[in-house]
Order: C-alpha cells, then structure tokens, then sequence
C-alpha cells in the first residue's frame, strides 16, 4: 500500500469530490487511523497555476488547523506528496448531508434546524479565526454517527483560476444567503418556525436580513420545539423568585415567606437549633426579658418588709410594758411610797391612822 510523507499509509477512499479524494489512512506514527485529504487539479487548470492553487490550499489548511471549534473538522497535520497537499483530519463515521438528503429526503424541520444552527456556529468560529469557509455546501456538511454535525470544506469554494475572484470571500452576508439555501434544500417544510428563519437569511423576510448572532439563537430555539424561557420572567436568574420558597438574601430580619413565625439565633440556614423549655423561654426560643425575672423578687421583698415590721412591733410591745403607770422599781405598779418608816399602820384606803391618846 502507498506511504505518504513516509507517515500515512492509504486503506482505502472514503469519499471523492470536485476538490479532492479522501482516503482511510493509518498513521504509522501512533497506529491511529485519519481522513487523508489528497488535492485534485481542477480540469483546464493552465499548468503554471497549479502550483499556485496547491499553495494556497495549504495555506488554508493550516489556517483551518488553528481552529478550535466541534463543529469544526480537525485538522490534524498538513504534509506534502509530489508537490501536493495532503490534509489529514480526524476521522468523522457518517455520511454527508448530500448524502443523507439523497438517500431519505429532505429533514425534519427540528432536525434541519439543528443541522442549521450547528452548522452556522462552526462558520462563525472559523471566520473568527480568520479562516471563512467560501461556500458551505451540502457535501461540507458530515453528519456524525455520533450526533455532531461538522463542517468540512474550508478552501474548498470553485477555483477556476489564480485571479482576485478565485477564493475570494464573499462576506458574512452572503455566507448567510448560502446557509439558507443550504437550510431550503435540507427542510421538509417551509411554512412554520424554520421557513421564517430561512426567509431571514435569504433576505426574503419583510424585516429584511438577520445578523449571525440572531439567526443561530432562532435556528437553535426551532430545534428545540420552538420553547423559549422570557427574559426576566419567574425562575430566571437573577429575578430572585425562588421555588422552594427559601429565604432571600436580602431577608436579613430573618421572616420568611407566607408570614411564617421569625428565625431565632444567628446561625446558618439549616443548622440545628439548641432545644429551650417553655419554661426558660415563651416564645420557643428568644431568651427571657427582664421584666420576667421582677416577680421572682416580690416574695423576698414582702418578707423582709413583714420581718421588719414584727422586730419593730416587738420593740414597741416592750418600751410600752416598761414605761407604763405602777411599775416603779420596790412595787407593784413602779409607785415609790411616802409614808415614813415606823409611822405606823394605814387604813384600809391608805389613809394614815389617827393616833390615840
């Protein structure tokens, strides 16, 4: 089997086209298989400008492989073969979208849809790159057994000479325009979501011509069944309205919503609460005011007040009884007697006696 560049050894071709026939190759480098591109001469090429159409190829070739995007076939490496070009990319198992659109017909609108946005993504990443695709055509278009959609064909647009129009870029606009007459081609029908977005970019629509930015989202949203979350609207980012009815950041006093009764402690959200009694605190949690702690004291106060009053009562019981009338000192009562010592005896009011002659 043939060896290129002493690297890629050919299996067998995969597809044939205007520009070029690609093969299976195994890189003997690392016994990984690649697409090898091999350049085709267009027929009526004068011969001193088939070099210059090789050159430029390559040139494009590497331009492509500065392109990061997977939506974008990769370029692996870029060698040379006789003078030739030889591009090997990663290997994408499906068919092409002229392939599938003979087979089966025209898509689903949905599925076209997506074919469109991916399609019209991997050309944006790849102008920005600096590397426009020159003419998106339904055989650039591989769609993956796996579900990517890559486009292929970057510096493959008609060649017919080495003029300033051989290769030129067309323009964003027209890269539009050919996307969807790619779109037009691939669609089963016209009239709902996806025939808008196709009139748009024909520049058919009564508002005229769509930007890039505009055309992807709307291509994206018609794959997508045509739904499509209001800017701004309940559950959006950024609205602050929250399912799980959960308290907001800026909730700082704590409420919650449906007038639920306010947290307590200072804790986290989540966290777990030390268990209070009734008793501690009546309100399940706030600590005790002050003025619920005054009672306690009454008790104390009454009994200091009553034992006070019964040690002044007592003392007032006592200087009564000492103070009172009779009670001088030697008899009964406290009165001092005046009748002089051996005067003789008294009568029976006290009066003295009389003595007898």
């Amino acid at each position: 089997m043939t060896v290129i560049a002493g690297r890629y050894r050919l299996l067998d071709v995969l597809a044939e086209g205007a520009t070029g026939t690609v093969w299976r190759a195994l890189d003997e480098t690392n016994g990984r298989e690649v697409a090898l591109k091999e350049s085709r001469v267009p027929p009526g090429l004068p011969a001193d400008e088939v070099p210059l159409l090789h050159a430029r190829r390559e040139r494009g070739a590497r331009a492509v492989a500065r392109v990061s995007h997977p939506s974008v076939v990769r370029v692996l490496d870029v060698v040379s073969e006789d003078g030739r070009p030889w591009v090997a990319t990663e290997p994408v198992r499906g068919l092409t979208l002229a392939e599938t659109l003979e087979a089966g017909g025209p898509l689903p609108a949905r599925e076209a849809a997506r074919v469109g946005a991916e399609v019209l993504a991997g050309l944006r990443a790849a102008r920005e790159a600096g590397v426009p695709h020159r003419g998106v055509e339904p055989g650039d278009v591989l769609l993956g057994n796996d579900g990517r959609i890559v486009v292929t064909g970057f510096g493959g647009a008609p060649e017919a000479g080495s003029g300033p129009e051989a290769g030129a870029d067309a323009g964003p606009a027209a890269e539009l325009r050919l996307l969807g007459a790619l779109l037009e081609a691939a669609a089963d029908d016209r009239s709902g979501p996806l025939g808008a977005v196709i009139d748009a970019l024909l520049g058919e629509a009564p508002e005229g011509p769509v930007t890039a930015d505009r055309a992807e989202r709307e291509l994206r949203r018609v794959a997508g069944g045509g739904t499509r979350t209001p800017a701004g609207g309940a559950g959006a980012v950024g609205d602050g309205s929250r399912k799980d009815g959960g308290r907001s950041r800026a909730d700082g006093d704590g409420s919650r919503e449906g007038g639920g009764a306010p947290r307590t402690g200072a804790g986290p959200a989540g966290a777990s609460v030390p268990h209070r009694s009734a008793r501690e605190d009546g309100t399940g949690g706030a600590p005790p005011a002050r003025k619920d702690r005054a009672p306690r004291r009454v008790p104390v106060l009454v009994a200091g007040v009553v034992g006070a009053l019964l040690i002044a009562g007592a003392l007032i019981y006592h200087a009564v009884r000492d103070e009172g009338p009779g009670a001088g000192p030697g008899a009964p009562g406290g009165v001092t007697s005046t009748v002089p010592a051996g005067s003789g005896a008294t009568g029976a009011e006290g009066v003295p006696a009389t003595p007898r002659s």
